[in-house]
């Protein structure tokens, strides 16, 4: 293979495909969104709208899936993607989402499991697991920190170590470790002032030599800084291609002796490894599209959470009178908006499953998301209160609507529509039997949830949730999903809340490990619904907890048993959560953390015996000082629960440390964090835990503006202000394309545009940027329009 062909390797073909060498016969493979349903671009010809993908199955988002707590059942979803990439030949899935949940702000949250590294990382790892289990690869993302939409492509996330590690690493940990997916995707924006396309401390020091990493490294879709210290870093594939120029550097790297051949080498074996896994996905292939829009609805039954049900008032029975309220009834909310849009082979609504069910029911519309609609709110509050009036029970389809979830934007406030509250009150006024059906990605307010008796929440499901949630709501489901994430009272009460989404440069993680319950818990905050909260139409009883031995050291294992028995009428299924709690430490340390789950399905009046396993990562912490996970040798309590607030069993073991190391003691320098009183972290309580001063969070506006930086930045100029201004009017502030506009690196119009936009244009855009000359820059952007002409073709690549 020649040094050229070696390069060309790293860098990617188009839009969605991997560099072949016919001449060797190294063939070229595809990469495509996920992660919950495959967007595939149809016919290159027919339109070059990014988004539409050819029909697929779409299956609940991450959002709901990791409520079902149930990594056998995501497996299953899992194996069914692996099946349509087979059909639609796709050799990478890029997904699973396994980011943190750090703020319910975050706009793209329906695509990550949890707040909960335990939870998110045994989600990620049965998901990787069942695709690949069909000889097809997964790409675990974003790595790293990559927590918040907001200025995503140019954010430096500041956080301190043990917080990395104990927190936004570990969902990665766990997934690299029980599943190695075939490629790891890097992140856009920075860590620590480098970026994880090039920060070789993720890529290599974690990934590979820490975690046993075996695979390939691609970038996230543009998030490529230099395309030769991402390469030494430990990433081996630039997406998508950067029409050449990649390949340049590296050769000429090479060639200058700025980069050692071995690097480029090991690359290729990488890259080369990967082709060969994926060969299978180049044949032919069927499946059954009824079977896998099966397997969607019985996946998402399993993921919906009856948040209350005061007087069991549900299940509903088929013989009453109800009154069915919401145009989500009819229109459902089923997935969010952004890159993992999938275009679905057929779509379920509640409306029509009640009408083939047989069901007794009125419909009142409620509210409508048609900006053209001439009928005002108090013609839909009159028509559902008319209907509701004289109903046995109201159910009221309301929840979050499209513009406020989508990748590139995160959301400002908790709110769902005003007058979807509105709704509700109004009903409640003629009817007391209210059941709130909730569809949407993310945690929300609820200022009317002590006022309702009955609350499923349905996430966003997919295209089979419509019926799904008819299952659900008339018995032939029981509901079993439990919350993967906490729902404050509200969104001031959130950990990150004063930190969230900080600047345009920088983000500081000052509440550090206190993210969630572990927050919520251990500063004991008031909640609206608890982390692994779910009611169940049955009930059960928990007895008999036993450990294995109550006085261990750090290098046993211990076996935890208990017993749970459906005591109720119904058969069901109960998620058992067990928590440890350190109970007196040195460190500071949240109250209880997850470290083990089971999901046991009884029948009724059964009892079945749950084991869970704990090995050191139960009781440890990471310990900078050392740089690994230490035990403090002392008391830990084991609880098992229902939810992290409701723990029905608790004992104690001790454990013994067989490390000496020195334990980080910050009783002194920052005692915010013991107590999780964090709030408002002080500047000199956060440099203490992050162990350095911190960087800049402001752009020094006194150096021009470069390649790195975007047109936002550029608001202050008088032609980068009117720029601004425009392209807001046109694409609007709080969409996808007016964050991709406003919010994208100038580099990344180079890399991202098939040869559209030139080096040559992105010098003249800068020049009219920084020197307010528009006749001058014209004139150097004029120089690249014949290669723009040229290049139009290529669009239809994306």
């Amino acid at each position: 293979m020649t040094l050229e062909e070696k390069a060309s390797l790293c860098d990617g073909l188009d839009y969605w495909h991997s560099q072949p060498i016919e001449r060797l016969g190294v063939k070229s493979i595809s990469f495509n969104d996920g992660p919950h349903g495959i967007r595939k671009k149809g016919n290159p010809e027919e339109s070059t709208d990014l988004l539409k993908g050819v029909p697929a199955i779409c299956f609940p988002t991450a959002s709901a899936t990791a409520c079902s707590w149930d990594p056998e059942l995501i497996y299953k979803m899992g194996q069914a993607l692996g099946d349509e990439c087979l059909k639609e030949q796709v050799s990478v899935l890029l997904g699973p989402g396994t980011n943190i949940k750090r703020s319910p702000l975050c706009g793209r949250n329906f695509e990550y499991f949890s707040e909960d590294g335990v939870l998110a990382g045994e989600m990620s790892a049965a998901f990787v697991n069942g695709v690949q289990s069909k000889g097809i690869g997964t790409s675990l993302k974003h790595y790293a920190a990559n927590n918040q939409e907001s200025h995503r492509m140019t954010i430096n996330a500041v956080i301190d170590e043990r917080t990395l590690r104990e927190t936004y690493l570990l969902p990665f940990e766990i997934a690299v470790k029980k599943a190695q997916p075939w490629t790891v995707m890097c992140c856009y924006n920075r860590v620590n002032g480098t970026y994880g396309a090039e920060n070789k401390w993720l890529l290599t020091d974690v990934l590979r030599d820490d975690w046993g990493f075996e695979n390939l490294v691609i970038t996230d879709w543009g998030a490529e800084n230099e395309r030769v210290p991402g390469l030494v870093a430990g990433q081996e594939i630039e997406m998508p291609t950067s029409s050449g120029e990649g390949t340049r550097l590296i050769v000429e790297a090479v060639k200058n002796g700025l980069l050692d051949e071995k690097i480029l080498d090991t690359a290729c074996e990488r890259i080369l490894r990967l082709v060969d896994k994926a060969v299978n996905s180049l044949g032919t292939y069927t499946y059954d599209p009824e079977e896998h829009h099966k397997i969607a609805r019985e996946i998402a039954s399993q993921c919906m959470v009856l948040m209350k049900n005061d007087n069991n008032l549900l299940p509903l029975k088929k013989d009453a009178k109800i009154a069915v309220i919401g145009e989500m009834a009819k229109t459902p909310r089923y997935q969010g908006a952004g890159s993992s849009l999938i275009n679905p082979i057929r779509l379920d609504c509640a409306y029509d499953t009640l009408k083939e069910m047989g069901v007794n029911f009125s419909y009142a519309e409620g509210y409508t998301t048609n900006k053209k609609s001439k009928k005002s709110e108090d013609f839909y509050i009159a028509d559902a209160v008319a209907t509701a009036k004289d109903a046995d029970v109201a159910l009221l389809f309301i929840g979050l609507t499209d513009e406020f979830e989508t990748e590139g934007n995160d959301r400002k406030h908790l709110n769902i529509p005003e007058l979807h509250n509105k709704l509700v009150n109004e009903v409640l006024k003629v009817n007391k039997n209210v059941v709130v059906v909730l569809s949407g990605g993310a945690t929300i307010e609820m200022p009317w949830a002590d006022k309702v008796p009955a609350i499923l929440n349905m996430f966003l499901t997919g295209q089979a949730g419509g019926s799904a949630v008819c299952d659900v709501l008339f018995g032939n489901v029981n509901p079993s999903g439990k919350l993967a994430e906490t729902y404050p009272m509200s969104l001031k009460d959130n950990s990150s809340y004063n930190y969230f989404p900080g600047t345009s440069v920088s983000v500081e993680y000052r509440e550090g490990i206190y993210v969630g319950y572990k927050y919520y818990d251990t500063a004991n905050k008031e909640v609206r619904f608890p982390f692994g909260h779910g009611l169940s139409y049955t009930t059960f009883e928990y007895s008999d907890l036993k450990v294995s031995a109550d006085k261990v050291k750090d290098t046993d294992t211990i076996t935890v048993s208990f017993k749970i028995k459906n005591t109720g009428a119904v058969d069901g299924a109960e998620i058992a959560q067990l928590y440890v709690s350190d109970v007196e430490s040195t460190i500071y340390r949240p109250v209880k953390e997850l470290k083990g789950f089971k999901k046991v399905f009884l029948k009724a009046g059964e009892e079945k015996e749950v084991s869970i396993s704990l090995d050191k990562r139960a009781f440890a912490y990471y310990n900078i000082n050392i740089h690994d996970w230490h035990v403090e040798s002392g008391d830990f309590k084991i609880l098992v629960g229902a939810s992290s607030r409701d723990i029905k069993l608790e004992t104690t073991v001790y454990v013994e440390s067989t490390v000496e190391a020195e334990i980080p003691d910050y009783k002194e320098t920052a005692p915010c964090y013991y107590g999780a009183d964090i709030t408002n972290v002080k500047d000199e309580e956060f440099v203490a835990v992050y162990g350095k001063e911190l960087p800049p969070s402001q752009r020094d506006k006194s150096i021009p503006l470069g390649f790195l930086n975007t047109l936002e930045d550029a608001a202050d100029g008088k032609w980068g202000g009117r720029l601004n201004r425009t392209l807001k009017k046109f694409l609007g502030e709080d969409t996808l394309m007016g964050a991709v506009a406003l919010q994208t690196p100038i580099k990344n119009f180079i890399s991202m545009s098939f040869g559209l936009f030139s080096p040559e244009m992105a010098k003249g855009l800068l020049v009219i940027l920084n020197e307010d000359k528009m006749c001058k820059g014209l004139r150097i952007i004029c120089k690249g329009v014949p290669n723009l002409i040229k290049n139009l073709g290529k669009l239809k690549q994306i």
